[in-house]
């Protein structure tokens, strides 16, 4: 096995475990909106868990990105996994996984200050992590080069329905019946929209194309293009 080859599987199971560990961190998260809690699973043992599992979420998606970089065979620069559309392989798919870790370095850096900073400015950026669960998800979907493997889609499906199911928790105990079908049908929607994304998009022939992906990657010539 060549060194490209070992990166590319790290790539993709640093990706996946991240996005698992980032579910079981948001599930937990909206747990602890609501005060949940037992004797077996006290607050401070769910916040703590919280806590490590987001750590390591974001250590995973260092990797991955480190994987990426280093990977010859496709030129990924250090920018780009910073700086959305700043690579012209898969520019939409790839400006995601920018902004999802640049979103978690945000809720990291300011979580480890969070002595030094106002409480509402703290929990306004440590918000940010909501937004990076559907932007990881729809970057490891459209990018991920295994989205067709039938157990990767699983993953993904289990990871959407563990959230969703939470929220829609979350919602069921919320006062306000305006807000819990605002709520609602905003998470269908979503659910849907992700749904119908997977099934035109990465699970159709070609996607790789048209996701972005340069056509010399994929031995395509430019006489295949233009008589395509």
């Amino acid at each position: 096995m060549t060194t490209a080859h070992v990166l590319w599987y790290l790539t993709r199971a640093t990706g996946l475990v991240a996005l698992i560990l980032l579910t079981a961190t948001i599930v937990l998260g909206i747990l602890g909106t609501a005060r949940a809690a037992s004797p077996r699973w006290p607050r401070l043992l769910t916040a703590g868990l919280h806590r490590n599992l987001a750590l390591t979420a974001t250590a995973l998606v260092a990797v991955h990105v480190v994987t990426t970089v280093t990977d010859p065979f496709v030129s990924i620069s250090v920018a780009a996994a910073f700086v959305p559309f700043a690579s012209s392989y898969r520019p939409i798919w790839l400006s995601l996984g920018a902004l999802a870790f640049d979103l978690m370095l945000a809720v990291l850096i300011t979580s480890l200050l969070r002595d030094r900073l106002n409480h509402r400015v703290w929990q306004a950026i440590h918000l940010l992590v909501y937004a990076c669960w559907p932007v990881a998800l729809w970057h490891g979907l459209g990018t991920g080069t295994d989205t067709k493997l039938s157990w990767v889609l699983a993953l993904n499906v289990s990871c959407l329905i563990a959230v969703a199911a939470a929220v829609w928790w979350r919602l069921a105990l919320t006062d306000n019946p305006a807000v819990r079908l605002a709520g609602r049908v905003t998470l269908a929607v979503a659910a849907a929209a992700t749904a119908i994304f997977v099934l035109a998009g990465p699970l159709q022939p070609g996607w790789s194309l048209r996701a972005g992906t340069p056509p010399a990657l994929l031995g395509i010539g430019l006489l295949s293009l233009a008589l395509a």
